[in-house]
């Protein structure tokens, strides 16, 4: 035993103490996939891609795994080569987390609802009760049900009209294909059966009997059929209700808030389509309630007080308004009546609807703004925000006739808290900010918020946070943060992990590029398929912006996103190679031609309108100019970390996989490029309130060492 233990320490002391030879040894460790060139032809052009059979879809491949398994031994080799400090990052996150937290308990009908942290789970219970002073009654337990399993996401759960069953989704390898359960809140048990293959999305008949889910595409996952399952039966006699025949389109269903119809509907980037079911009648045929027309993207929510159906809509109108309609003159937009017209500089996002008043969340000068319109009067109360950058959200509002509503705020100093707010009187009460464990003031963080002029003129807006006593002009190292893509904004919310790096002197931005909806509609269109170039040159323009304003060392700049984010840090170090000292790319969406061309892949037809068809010539071409795989080059790349996930059905863990090889082919420096493979997740990486947060240790461990090199 003691010889034992002598050994142990002896490996374990020599691994953290690399010689220098052992350093320069670890050059021999680094993978060396085999290359078996597939040639591609299109439009004239070749393309010659060494490393396409790391594709496998049943991902059984033993010579496949076998080269992730050595990417994630390399990325541990790497790290124990030097100091490392993943355990301390991680023990360090997590600390500042109350390892026992409740949820604030939302109102439903005769029950309230909330979640409960334990210390030692890792995931949520899920409760409710009568009220404060009666007994709690676990929903579900996900501890319970993830145990045995590599990874559990609980994905949704809704209960019946008649509050008596729960249905719940709930995905096992992070592929999204969830899988849904009932279970008989009366006697506490699970049935013995359960649908597979679903998009999560579920809707009620008002009397219970019948759930309405969607069905995913076996091959390429896109959710396409709804059917409506009688409880208690086989789901093999389960009836198609609509089915999508349009690729390019995705089908959800669920619920409207007054719970008098359910809503199927069929949408993509550019067009949309809504089909009504009164919940009474669940075996009608769905109405619809306007059939799709290009370039016509809407949605609706049912106003019962006022016997209408209320329309957000960008026909006419790029950044939406907001009109009404009849369900027997929806089919009819010269009938409709407008609320909110359209504004040029507003964006109008989402709109709730209760009795006697409108809830309106709009987008002005890249920041949302919260209304309360009174129907009657027609007189607004505007919700006012303190910091010069901040998020806010309408958190969970399932009732319709209440007297209040709830949202959420933070910044990039201040918590995630949640308010009410009196729907008559606009006074909002704050109800919860989440704590911080440990010395943390937001004082001590200083939020600004820039524009800094790209290229072509646009002003693009910037999120800024640094601690105030470690800021020094021109001398702290800066991480970029950016997405542009789908009209999705990233806004200036709280991360408690990112104190890590403010802490230890780091200026953290989010560039709100284009491709995004952060400044409207337009912004959005201004940085997709023909325009997608602008996302790339705003990243790279922002970040020359900050370094000239002295929020950075030039030799100290770091760069990171995400999916789409992740082919935005591809192509902005193929464009600046030398900008940037270390880049963390995750899950990234890197081979854009391959990929768009092959309507097998998961998803790919849905995102004709984003990227570019490349059966189309021109755009072709263009993809061509920015597609990170395709635009490697020989380069002085700089230390880049990339993540993926094996069964990620968003970005297939091969793109991934590919480009760090062909990276390191063409590789001209000794910057390491390290890939790091969940072997059991998906797209949104491993499972747990804070295993999660191991990667982001390991990507902070990283970026640290990096730095400091």
């Amino acid at each position: 035993m003691i010889k034992f233990i002598y050994t142990f320490l002896l490996l374990y002391f020599s691994l953290l103490h690399f010689s220098e030879n052992q350093i320069k040894d670890l050059k021999n460790l680094k993978p060396s996939p085999e290359k078996i060139p597939v040639t591609f032809e299109a439009h004239g052009v070749k393309r010659v891609d060494n490393y396409y059979w790391m594709r496998d879809d049943s991902r059984k491949d033993r010579k496949i795994l076998t080269h992730l398994n050595s990417e994630n031994d390399y990325l541990e080799d790497w790290f124990l080569s030097g100091k490392d400090i993943r355990s301390k990052l991680f023990d360090e996150i997590t600390s500042r987390i109350p390892k026992k937290e409740d949820s604030v308990p939302v109102r439903l009908k005769n029950y309230e609802y909330f979640r409960r942290y334990k210390p030692g789970n890792e995931h949520a219970i899920y409760i409710r009760r009568r009220d404060k002073n009666s007994r709690e009654f676990v929903l579900l337990d996900v501890n319970e049900l993830a145990k045995g399993e590599d990874f559990y996401q609980l994905a949704n759960w809704s209960i019946s009209p008649q509050e008596n069953l729960l249905a719940f989704a709930e995905d096992l390898n992070g592929r999204r294909q969830y899988k849904i359960k009932f279970k008989d809140l009366d006697t506490d048990s699970t049935y013995d059966y359960s649908i597979e293959n679903t998009s999560g999305d579920m809707a009620w008949s008002k009397d219970g009997r019948f759930l309405f889910y969607v069905l995913r595409d076996e091959e390429t996952l896109l959710p396409y059929k709804v059917k409506r399952h009688e409880i208690g039966t086989s789901f093999e006699k389960d009836t198609i209700v609509y089915e999508e025949n349009d690729s390019t389109f995705h089908l959800s269903v669920g619920n409207t808030r007054s719970m008098e119809f359910i809503e199927l509907n069929s949408s993509s980037t550019t067009s949309s389509e809504v089909r009504l079911i009164y919940s009474d009648d669940p075996k009608m045929e769905p109405l619809i309630f306007l059939e799709r027309e290009d370039d016509h993207l809407y949605s609706v929510d049912h106003d019962p007080a006022s016997n209408r159906f209320i329309v957000e809509s960008n026909w006419n109108a790029i950044n939406f308004r907001l009109l009404e309609a009849n369900l027997e003159n929806s089919n009819n937009k010269k009938l409709w009546k407008e609320l909110i017209p359209h504004r040029k500089d507003v964006l109008l996002q989402s709109v709730i609807p209760f009795p006697q008043h409108l809830v309106i969340m709009e987008r002005e000068n890249g920041l949302k703004n919260l209304k309360i319109l009174d129907k009657k009067s027609q007189s607004i109360k505007n919700i006012n925000f303190n910091d010069p950058t901040y998020t806010a959200y309408l958190a969970a509002n399932p009732e319709y006739d209440t007297d209040r509503f709830y949202f959420g705020y933070s910044s990039m100093r201040t918590p995630d808290s949640l308010f009410s707010v009196g729907l008559s009187s606009g006074r909002k009460r704050l109800l919860k900010e989440a704590e911080v464990k440990g010395q943390f003031s937001s004082s001590d963080y200083k939020v600004d918020r820039k524009f800094i002029e790209a290229r072509d003129g646009t002003l693009v807006p910037v999120s800024l946070v640094y601690k105030r006593t470690k800021f020094k002009k021109n001398k702290n190292p800066l991480f970029v943060y950016g997405y542009g893509s789908y009209g999705l904004s990233v806004d200036a919310g709280f991360s408690s992990t990112r104190l890590s790096l403010l802490d230890r002197g780091f200026v953290f931005a989010i560039a709100h590029i284009r491709g995004g909806q952060e400044m409207g509609r337009p912004w959005y269109e201004d940085g997709k398929i023909f325009n997608k170039l602008n996302t790339f040159y705003d990243f790279i323009d922002v970040t020359k912006g900050l370094l000239d304003e002295g929020f950075g060392d030039p030799g100290r700049v770091y760069a990171g996103g995400g999916s789409a984010g992740g082919l935005l840090m591809g192509a902005i170090v193929n464009m600046e190679p030398k900008l940037y000292k270390g880049i963390i790319s995750n899950v990234p969406f890197v081979d854009v031609i391959t990929t768009m061309s092959d309507p097998s892949i998961p998803l790919t037809t849905g995102e004709y309108s984003e990227w570019g068809n490349p059966e189309n010539k021109d755009e072709f071409e263009y993809i061509m100019q920015y597609s990170p795989y395709d635009n490697i080059d020989e380069h002085e790349y700089p230390s880049i970390l990339v993540t993926a996930g094996l069964w990620d059905s968003q970005v297939q863990y091969y793109e991934p996989a590919k480009y760090v090889a062909k990276l390191r082919d063409f590789n001209q420096s000794d910057k390491p490029i390290l890939f790091k493979v969940n072997m059991s997740a998906g797209h949104s990486g491993v499972s747990g309130r804070f295993e999660s947060l191991r990667e982001v240790a390991m990507e902070y461990a990283f970026l640290l060492r990096i730095d400091s090199e």
